[in-house]
């Protein structure tokens, strides 16, 4: 082997994967050719084969579709959105719009179905064989209210009831019942407001939100932990990409928080100043 033969060894060792292969004229992703994909497979077929390495069943793809659907877009006073809007009025383009408010889903805003994944699983691991889910539900409740009081994917700051969340659960029932996915992350889920509903008799109630409804999915599919979050970044971005386009039309020029008609005509000052 030659010199050039081996560092061209070494290179491929260095970026050896699974998930794609490329060569002159040949393109696979997990080792399917992408002409076999085009025209046959949906993005969601295509996201699911990238991520786990084979192709969804036809049920299993539709649960996914719906939970991507539902996460879309939350209006413009989402920090996400809002700071898309304001990015693509600076004279950016609009990739580094996208980028903008891609980069705002963390841990306070995106972040949630993460952690509903991984309390949802929790409960699932604390139940006894035959055990109660409210009560493993409960327990796992208090660890987690130990650290905060708030428990990610349930309750929100605007809906009483989130919209998103029966059409959903329906689904994850239905599947539940046609033996396409098991049940026990929604049981853990339903347990948890079951909870919260007892502590809160007569008052607002607690329901899951979107994020508690889409953890059901995605870890019901299988999926991760981290990927709930990484398959709500790829929802969100639609509804990014859609405001960031129309402010792009718009015509404005470094848009701030607020209108500039209700800004005060001078700044208040530090009281040092």
């Amino acid at each position: 082997m030659t010199a050039d033969e081996r560092d061209a060894s070494e290179a491929a060792r260095w970026w050896a994967t699974a998930v794609s292969h490329i060569e002159p004229g040949s393109i696979e992703l997990r080792d399917r050719p992408v002409q076999d994909l085009i025209g046959t497979a949906s993005l969601v077929d295509v996201i699911w084969l990238m991520l786990r390495g084979s192709p969804p069943a036809p049920r299993e793809a539709a649960l996914l579709e719906a939970a991507l659907v539902a996460g879309v877009d939350h209006g413009p006073q989402a920090p996400s959105i809002a700071a898309a809007r304001m990015a693509a009025t600076c004279g950016i383009g609009l990739n580094n719009a996208v980028a903008t408010g891609v980069n705002m889903l963390g841990d306070a805003h995106g972040g949630a179905g993460q952690q509903c994944v991984e309390m949802l699983g929790d409960i699932r691991d604390r139940r006894a064989p035959g055990g109660s889910w409210r009560q493993a539900a409960e327990e796992v409740m208090a660890d987690w209210q130990s650290r905060s009081r708030y428990l990610p994917g349930f309750g929100h700051r605007f809906h009483p009831v989130d919209p998103r969340r029966d059409p959903l659960i329906h689904l994850v029932r239905g599947a539940v019942a046609d033996g396409v996915v098991r049940g026990d992350f929604l049981q853990a889920a339903l347990a948890v407001e079951d909870v919260l509903a007892r502590r809160r008799a007569g008052a607002r109630p607690v329901p899951m939100n979107i994020d508690g409804a889409t953890a059901v999915i995605y870890a019901e599919l299988g999926f991760q932990a981290p990927l709930a979050r990484g398959l709500f970044v790829l929802s969100r971005s639609v509804g990014i990409l859609a405001h960031a386009w129309e402010e792009t039309g718009q015509g404005r020029r470094n848009k701030g928080p607020i209108p500039r008609t209700v800004l005060p005509a001078r700044l208040p000052q530090p009281k040092d100043a």
